[in-house]
């Protein structure tokens, strides 16, 4: 009974094997002919450019990041500007933006949520307050209550960001299951003869 083979000759040479090297003059003249093999010129770097950072931040890093950073701001205004809160509203809608930017895909829709508690929490170094817990309670609610356009306008700003974000991401990836999977052929129905 005759056997089959499943695999290639041992005694062939493989494909993309070297070639037996070769003896004589003949193997000499060839060498010395052959040009030295043209070398790939490296690619070049990509030019470097000037982009703002891009830091993906979690949803509890979102909000520690708009949280510190409308502190600092408060505190800051209420160096330079003696507790102004409308210069504490104009900064919020900025750190709004950078926060629904630099949240994570899979984060988006933290930002709206997080932004509003470090307003309030912002407002602790700026809201007017008499002495004693309950004085600067009353003061972060007045706060809150005189300021409260800045607050839906900033939360306003960050719910539209990650609202397009989240669109743009969601096209994205229908566009890649379509591509995954191949083109469609529309199949016509048969025509039953009258």
């Amino acid at each position: 009974m005759e056997q089959h083979r499943t695999r290639p000759p041992q005694y062939r040479p493989r494909r993309g094997a070297p070639l037996p090297a070769q003896t004589g003059r003949a193997a000499a003249d060839r060498v010395r002919r052959s040009a030295p093999p043209a070398r790939r010129p490296a690619p070049r770097p990509a030019p470097a450019r000037r982009r703002m950072p891009n830091p993906r931040l979690t949803g509890l890093g979102g909000g520690l990041f708009c949280g510190a950073t409308m502190f600092a701001l408060a505190c800051l205004d209420q160096l330079l500007f003696g507790s102004s809160l409308v210069v504490y509203g104009v900064l919020f809608l900025p750190v709004c933006a950078l926060t629904a930017l630099w949240v994570r895909r899979g984060d988006i829709v933290t930002a709206p949520v997080v932004v509003p508690i470090a307003f309030a929490f912002g407002l602790l170094p700026v809201a007017d307050g008499g002495g004693g817990f309950g004085g600067e309670l009353m003061g972060l609610v007045t706060a809150l209550a005189t300021q409260a356009g800045w607050l839906y306008g900033g939360t306003l700003v960050a719910g539209v960001i990650t609202t397009v974000r989240k669109i743009r991401l969601m096209s994205r990836r229908a566009a890649q299951r379509r591509a995954a999977q191949g083109p469609r052929t529309k199949i016509r129905p048969r025509r039953r003869p009258a």
